[in-house]
């Protein structure tokens, strides 16, 4: 496995699937909101992301324990490090995004969402020293953060107050995901990253229930659809984020990291393709913003003379 993840070329394309999976994320929870009666309350916000990430903690031992024959478990000292994961990785970046994105728009949480990417790329070269920071990856990002702005730009799209319960929240959010990657890379030196993405969402998950419980946070389903969505929502988060930890142990975080600016604009499209929206923009406007993240990540990845 070691061997096959090593490979640029395989490394590139399940950072790409992982970048379609969390792309799909936004209109299944859009559809998730609609089927399970959810409003803008903040505790039912919580406790559906809860839900939803229990689940995937779940899905993620699972996947991991059935090929082997028996129960995937931490290590004695591991506990510690699945905690802090699922403080900044689950409960943190999922209670201020879902709240940031009840309190701004879409557009908005699209761009400021993407900002996760240059936090991981700083904190790993400014802050945790794990790799330098060099003028080809502020370039890539640069680029690859103009198809981000591009792809959201709307006439109506940068309207609108600036908040901290919005803009604020989301930004924390994007914070909390950067974090959650350093620790994710670092951890995973010394334990499985399948066990530490499992046990932290189902840790993380179960607090996320609790406090929108506490809260009065209540979910009511409409139609039987409703649960394949949660599923799906589920499996996406087990899949995609357990397949990011195994690229991270491997590759340094900078080649990693910058698929995350294709979230946005995988999600643009599938909102337009499964919900029906109509497209902010024009389908060009979209292949051109795709080309700069495309270049974007070209940059980072290519090979460096040394």
């Amino acid at each position: 496995m070691q061997g096959f993840l090593m490979r640029r070329r395989n490394a590139v394309l399940l950072a790409i699937l992982c970048s379609c999976l969390w792309g799909s994320a936004t209109p299944f929870i859009k559809m998730g909101y609609g089927l399970f009666s959810i409003g803008g309350d903040a505790p039912s916000l919580i406790l559906f992301a809860g839900i939803r990430f229990t689940l995937s903690g779940i899905l993620v031992v699972l996947m991991g324990s059935v090929p082997r024959r028996k129960l995937l478990r931490p290590k004695r000292g591991s506990w510690g490090m699945i905690l802090l994961l699922a403080l900044f990785q689950t409960v943190m970046q999922y209670v201020c995004y879902y709240v940031g994105l009840a309190h701004s728009t879409s557009v908005k949480a699209s761009i400021l969402n993407s900002a996760g990417t240059f936090f991981c790329i700083l904190l790993a070269s400014l802050v945790f020293h794990l790799e330098p920071l060099q003028p080809y990856k502020i370039v890539g990002c640069g680029v690859g953060f103009a198809g981000v702005v591009l792809v959201n730009l709307t006439p109506q799209g940068f309207g609108g107050s600036v908040g901290f319960l919005g803009e604020g929240f989301l930004l924390l959010a994007a914070l909390a995901y950067a974090i959650s990657s350093i620790l994710l890379k670092d951890y995973s030196r010394r334990e499985e990253p399948t066990i530490l993405s499992g046990y932290q969402f189902m840790l993380g998950g179960l607090v996320m229930i609790l406090t929108g419980l506490l809260a009065g946070g209540r979910l009511q389903a409409q139609s039987w659809i409703a649960l394949p969505v949660l599923g799906y929502l589920a499996f996406l988060s087990a899949a995609a984020y357990s397949i990011w930890g195994m690229l991270l142990q491997y590759h340094p975080v900078s080649r990693v990291a910058i698929f995350g600016f294709l979230n946005p604009i995988v999600g643009v499209i599938l909102a337009a393709l499964l919900l029906r929206e109509s497209l902010p923009i024009s389908w060009g406007q979209c292949v051109t913003a795709l080309a700069l993240v495309s270049t974007g990540i070209f940059i980072i990845n290519r090979p460096q003379k040394t």
